[in-house]
């Protein structure tokens, strides 16, 4: 199709509204623009064509056969738009809120929470997906991706959601009086790891240590490893915003904390482009959240 060979989409619509209310007045209210604006475009409209498509008629207008001819095939044209449109918004609306994080994430910081967003906005359904595996973010699958790191994702949109350092602790009821002091002091420990993450073999080498035999690690899914760690059955790397309240109590010993990285912690990650209305709703509900638990309310 030659598009350079059609008048401006705008024209065409306003021409439209003019026919249907037949009235410059009325077709200015209904589109928020002056009367001028809409003479201007119906004008314009004219010189394109090389016809006149209305006239005046006693305080409103009329059509001219050539203006009634045009807009029979607007008027379908639009119609046939303005339904593509809504059933586009309609199946957006009806989709699930689709969310992949951790289950370290889901278990201890969204599931606590999420009951309210549930009660402020029970129209929104959501499909929550705990998971350590990496799901790219493509259209009409994935909206919004919660993982830890220093907030540099190519491609995607990310937005700092719980700043947090790693940290690797241990049970009191484990540790007892062992004194710990550098990292080869807690090799001969039993080692928690959460499925499909590698923390412990990334701080080793952090560390520079290099385990001398192989390591004692039980790989669990992300709630199990908290509750492992709490028990006493083994020490991890873990989140420090997810164990505050054990490290308060004492339950807990921080044996190592990772406080050099400036900026990590848990980060929603979107595509780029326009954001599904949902979606922006729960966005902004986790941002309330953040802000929240910064404040100490929560």
């Amino acid at each position: 199709m030659d598009w350079r060979a059609l008048p401006s989409l705008n024209s065409l619509k306003v021409f439209a509204v003019v026919a249907e209310t037949r009235s410059l007045s009325a077709a200015g209210r209904e589109l928020n623009v002056t009367h001028a604006a809409i003479s201007q475009q119906v004008r314009s409209l004219e010189n394109f064509m090389g016809l006149q498509l209305v006239a005046r008629e006693g305080r409103g207008v009329a059509l001219t056969p050539e203006g009634e001819q045009l807009y029979s095939g607007l008027s379908g044209g639009f119609e046939t738009i303005r339904e593509a449109v809504d059933a586009l918004l309609k199946d957006d609306t009806a989709r699930p809120l689709n969310i992949t994080m951790t289950p370290s994430f889901a278990v201890s910081w969204l599931m606590p929470r999420i009951n309210d967003f549930r009660l402020q906005y029970p129209d929104i359904e959501l499909m929550l997906n705990p998971t350590a595996e990496v799901i790219e973010l493509k259209p009409g699958g994935v909206d919004l991706a919660i993982r830890f790191g220093g907030g540099n994702w190519p491609g995607l949109e990310s937005e700092l959601l719980l700043p947090t350092n790693f940290a690797v602790v241990g049970a009191n009821c484990l540790i007892g009086d062992k004194v710990i002091e550098t990292p080869e002091d807690i090799i001969e420990f039993p080692w928690l790891q959460e499925y499909g993450t590698n923390e412990l073999a990334m701080w080793m080498e952090e560390q520079g240590v290099v385990p001398k035999g192989k390591l004692n690690i039980t790989h669990l899914p992300g709630y199990m490893v908290l509750e492992g760690l709490r028990r006493g059955d083994g020490i991890s790397a873990t989140a420090m915003a997810f164990i505050e309240p054990d490290i308060a109590s004492g339950s807990l010993r921080v044996l190592f904390e990772d406080t050099v990285r400036l900026g990590t912690g848990y980060y929603m990650l979107t595509r780029p482009g326009v954001i599904r209305p949902p979606l922006k709703k729960l966005m902004t509900w986790l941002r309330s959240m953040r802000d929240e638990r910064k404040a100490g309310k929560i």
